[in-house]
């Protein structure tokens, strides 16, 4: 079976972008695939945290992770940390990468627009990105669309190493989802839907109380025509919450426009609602059942011993093809 790696940050709620981006693949992949998935705190601490909420951030995501439907059976979970190998390997593509490449990175000139220093944590975080993806021989990485360029700039470092030196590397290739891929803010559907937003309502969590749920939803951004129409350049908001409904419902996009015909978007979103929190409710269920259990700290020990078995030989292999330490 071909590896699949993937990873999140602990940094507050889960939400609905993160979801039908990336966790909805962890649990399609698991049945075929042979699949490891990582709770990346080593990438949170790029900016400042306190201590006690990142450990909680931790817990919290690798809950959701089970919660959501990854089945620690047939997946590897675990925290980065665990497995020195993430950092080990992350300093030996930091030497085989450049700055130039790095500072293209549309993430990082995001998050440091208008600042006249950055940490370098921030700079070359796509390095560790690629070392936590080479370090497991990963054939298939399942990612929000927003991380295409980092994938791609993990692919470059390792054909690049093995052009260098004896083949060290897997190339890994990107598996992203069509549709509902890029989930938008509510509030602006020009913007991803983002954990660090002000405006609470701008996202929906998935441990939110169907209360929450209704009002950002009903507050959410649609257009003065009041037509259920799926048009990105001109109607964001409508087609954004369209996106949502179909991957949630199962249906498609012209099936929810003809269903909708000559209703108003107040039918629309009442019926959204309804489908979001019937979405999110089993989830939030199996959250609260494991979030404080020994089984939640059993299940990430055992996928740490197996992630960290894996990470040795592939690290074994690149000391042997750089020439490090001693045989």
């Amino acid at each position: 079976m071909k590896r699949v790696f993937s990873g999140v940050q602990p940094t507050g709620n889960i939400h609905l972008g993160n979801y039908l981006g990336a966790l909805k693949q962890f649990v399609e992949l698991q049945d075929d695939h042979e699949c490891i998935y990582c709770i990346v705190d080593m990438h949170a601490i790029t900016v400042p945290q306190d201590p006690k909420e990142l450990r909680d951030h931790i817990l919290d995501v690798a809950a959701l992770y089970l919660a959501v439907g990854v089945d620690p059976k047939k997946s590897i979970v675990f925290v980065q940390s665990d497995v020195p190998g993430h950092a080990e390997l992350s300093w030996v593509l930091t030497c085989n990468s450049y700055t130039g490449e790095l500072s293209r990175m549309t993430q990082f000139k995001d998050k440091s627009k208008n600042k006249e220093s950055a940490p370098t944590g921030l700079f070359s975080y796509p390095v560790l990105m690629a070392a936590d993806i080479l370090l497991y021989d990963t054939d298939i990485v399942p990612v929000g669309n927003d991380q295409k360029q980092h994938i791609e700039l993990c692919r470059d470092i390792a054909i690049r190493i093995n052009n260098k030196y004896k083949k060290t590397f897997v190339v890994p290739d990107g598996r992203f989802l069509k549709e509902g891929a890029r989930i938008m803010a509510l509030d602006d559907p020009t913007k991803k839907m983002s954990k660090s937003a002000e405006n609470i309502h701008s996202r929906i969590s998935l441990l939110d109380e169907p209360s929450k749920i209704k009002k950002s939803i009903m507050k959410a951004t649609t257009d003065s025509d009041g037509v259920v129409r799926f048009d990105v350049e001109n109607k964001p908001g409508i087609s954004n919450l369209l996106n949502i409904y179909s991957v949630l419902s199962g249906m498609t996009v012209p099936e929810l426009e003809a269903k909708y015909e000559g209703k108003g978007y107040g039918d629309f979103k009442k019926d959204l609602v309804e489908v979001v929190v019937e979405a999110l409710a089993p989830i939030k269920e199996r959250y609260e059942q494991i979030r404080h259990s020994d089984e939640l700290i059993e299940i990430l020990k055992d996928g740490a011993v197996r992630a960290d078995a894996i990470a040795k030989q592939t690290m074994k292999r690149v000391k042997e093809n750089f020439g490090l330490g001693i045989e």
